[in-house]
């Protein structure tokens, strides 16, 4: 259960312990509002008893170049436990997406041993809608998950989680509860279907939510999105400009201000524009309402003469600023016609010679023959190349933003994508046998990526189900040349021998990344366009202590430093590049710096230590290799030091601290206490 802590809720308190109590009674005498559930404090402490565990990179499963493989990964394995063991992600992740499991009594498995060992295996029963505490067991298996999210991002990080009406209340105050009600960017609310469904007596569901939350939104930049046909198409280039298309923007701004308050003479007709209407002599003055925006006086000025005639300023009794009128010209507010004005005939007959055969001057003048409302050319190479995700997406241009507020919003599903579009898209890739009923279309993870994830960022999808949040960042990087890299946490369903993380989410990435689709006869064949791109598949294995590490053989020993490993010094340069060289005894990776890493690992001989002809041989290594010093080591021992050159790794302290654990306590569990 859950609910708002206020004194109508008493009954609830009995199922709480002291210091839960304590809690409430402060949100009490604050004024505050706070979740509760029966279990609440066992699921916050569940992420400290997760112990990390080994991880075994699969060859055979993965793919690409060993510079590509070091920048993806797919981890198969349960996504808590998978969270706490990639520690050297911790604080570098700019975007997790995430789809869990609908509490709707299809799929959401809960284990009641959870509660008090987290790494038990069993991944429980189906939670059934008849099940009264469903949405409290939904609750306590999220809670934990939200609390790793959040220990995950950057500073600047965001979260996107999808999820429908079943349980969007209490996801939505769990996440004002660990992020911060103020870090709330956006609920968005996407068009899941073409129409609604007939699946209820009352209200039918078309639609679906996404919640989005800062780490810290001071911190945060939303990203503009891409440009659009429909956006683009009222640009064009009559004229001819040299700076290509453009489009009419509006001179005015709704303010008043006395310096920027004047009449423009029109070279075409001769009648004066003021900035909130025309006035043709005939009637009032227009009430000043509105200003000239973008320009200064002179620029204007200088603008209007380029029609071929000289201005001049004159005051004309309008209770404004001076008028820009045509030289020569005897305007008067009362008594005067421009058709009957000579100077403004050959003024008219410049201008329209100009505009029949000369590039047009910045300051233009709608209608057919310029006889319309002014305006500022606006070149579509110089507008800014996105558009402001805003409520349906409005479609003029915007200058200026860096932090845009997104709010509460309804996606259509042009601009999303639907449910069906997911299971097409997956469909066209995998075949119709995939067993996956609910797939979230490329383009809503596409669009999210592209609003809250820079282009050379990591993207995490801790539910990585089909594949889709890969997928989406292959295209994004093919299509429009960035760099983001991905991590997708999936275990599949051992429960019913189906493994699907190698047997889905990988192949459905691979067949991103090679162009590879079923053909008519039911074969591979490269029907679409490569990808490009590559990934490690990674698995975990057994829980991670000392005594584990000491009985790793060296491949397995490999397998972990190469995943786990991460400077202290150069904290965003976390991925090793592993080097398989059979000529090379110690010598299996570098980093970005091409600083070479090595190990002495021999269990069957004592371990393998440091020493002076050892190192001699690591130096003989990385001159093979090419690489430069300083030379990274891991070794049981050290008998050998060179400060210089030589950075040391003892086995197994440093492999636990980069695991953030160490032999007297979990300093990775110490630094998530700030998240409660």
């Amino acid at each position: 259960m859950s609910f708002n802590v206020n004194l109508e809720n008493l009954s609830n308190l009995d199922v709480l312990d002291r210091e839960d109590l304590i809690k409430i009674i402060t949100k009490m005498a604050t004024g505050g509002v706070a979740v509760m559930f029966n279990g609440k404090r066992s699921a916050m402490e569940i992420q400290k008893k997760v112990r990390p565990r080994a991880m075994r990179i699969r060859k055979g499963l993965s793919l690409g170049s060993e510079a590509e493989r070091s920048q993806n990964i797919i981890l198969e394995g349960e996504n808590l436990q998978g969270m706490v063991t990639l520690y050297k992600y911790r604080n570098q992740i700019d975007l997790i997406v995430a789809d869990p499991p609908y509490n709707t009594g299809r799929s959401f498995r809960y284990n009641d041993k959870w509660d008090e060992d987290p790494n038990d295996p069993d991944l429980g029963n189906i939670v059934s809608l008849e099940d009264g505490s469903r949405h409290t067991k939904w609750m306590k298996a999220m809670l934990p998950r939200l609390q790793m999210m959040r220990a995950m991002l950057k500073e600047s990080g965001v979260v996107a989680i999808c999820i429908d009406d079943s349980e969007l209340y209490h996801l939505g105050m769990m996440l004002d509860e660990i992020f911060g009600e103020p870090n709330r960017l956006a609920i968005i609310n996407w068009q899941k279907t073409y129409s609604p469904k007939n699946d209820t007596k009352h209200v039918s569901t078309a639609t679906e939510y996404v919640l989005v939350y800062a780490k810290n939104k001071e911190f945060v930049k939303t990203q503009l999105l891409p440009r659009d046909i429909n956006m683009n198409k009222r640009f064009a280039n009559p004229d001819n400009d040299p700076d290509g298309e453009w489009a009419g923007k509006d001179p005015t701004a709704k303010e008043v201000r006395v310096n920027t308050n004047y009449a423009i003479q029109s070279p075409f007709t001769g009648n004066l524009h003021y900035p909130e209407g025309e006035y043709d002599f005939m009637g009032e003055v227009p009430i000043p309402r509105k200003h000239w925006t973008g320009m200064k006086k002179t620029e204007m000025k200088s603008l209007l003469s380029q029609w071929g005639t000289p201005y001049i300023e004159k005051d004309i009794g309008d209770d404004r600023g001076k008028a820009l009128l045509i030289k020569g010209a005897s305007v008067s507010l009362s008594g005067y016609s421009p058709s009957n004005d000579l100077v403004v005939n050959k003024a008219i007959k410049k201008a329209i010679k100009i505009r029949e055969e000369s590039v047009w001057p910045q300051l233009i003048f709608l209608g057919t023959n310029g006889e319309g409302r002014p305006r500022i050319k606006n070149h579509l190479k110089y507008v800014k190349q996105g558009k402001v995700p805003l409520t349906y997406w409005a479609n003029e241009d915007f200058d200026g933003f860096e932090i845009i507020e997104v709010g509460s919003q309804s996606w259509a599903y042009t601009e999303s994508g639907h449910s069906q579009t997911g299971i097409t898209e997956l469909n066209s890739i995998m075949g119709p046998n995939h067993g996956f009923d609910t797939v979230k279309p490329l383009k809503l993870i596409k669009k999210i990526i592209q609003l809250w994830c820079p282009t050379d960022g990591y993207v995490l999808d801790p539910y990585g189900g089909s594949g889709t949040t890969a997928h989406a960042v292959l295209e994004l990087n093919y299509y429009t040349e960035t760099n983001r890299k991905f991590i997708l946490i999936e275990q599949g369903s051992p429960e019913r021998g189906d493994k699907y993380a190698k047997t889905l989410t990988c192949e459905r990435v691979k067949r991103a990344i090679t162009g590879q689709r079923i053909d008519k006869d039911g074969k591979l064949a490269v029907l679409a366009q490569p990808l490009g791109g590559g990934f490690a598949f990674q698995t975990l294995t057994r829980q991670i202590d000392s005594k584990t590490i000491l009985s790793m053989q060296r491949d397995e020993m490999i397998d972990l430093i190469v995943a786990t490993h991460w400077d202290t010094g150069k904290k965003n340069d976390i991925n090793l590049i592993r080097i398989e060289n059979t000529e090379l005894l110690y010598c299996v990776g570098k980093n970005s710096y091409n600083e070479g890493y090595f190990i002495i690992w021999d269990p069957s001989n004592s371990f393998g230590a440091l020493d002076y002809k050892t190192y001699i041989k690591i130096v003989q290594e990385a001159k093979k290799a090419q690489l430069k010093a300083p030379y990274h080591i891991y070794a049981r021992y050290e008998v050998y030091q060179d400060e210089k050159n030589v950075i040391f790794y003892k086995i197994p302290d440093k492999v636990l601290a980069h695991l953030g654990l160490n032999e007297n306590s979990d300093r990775f569990n110490n630094d998530l206490e700030g998240t409660e």
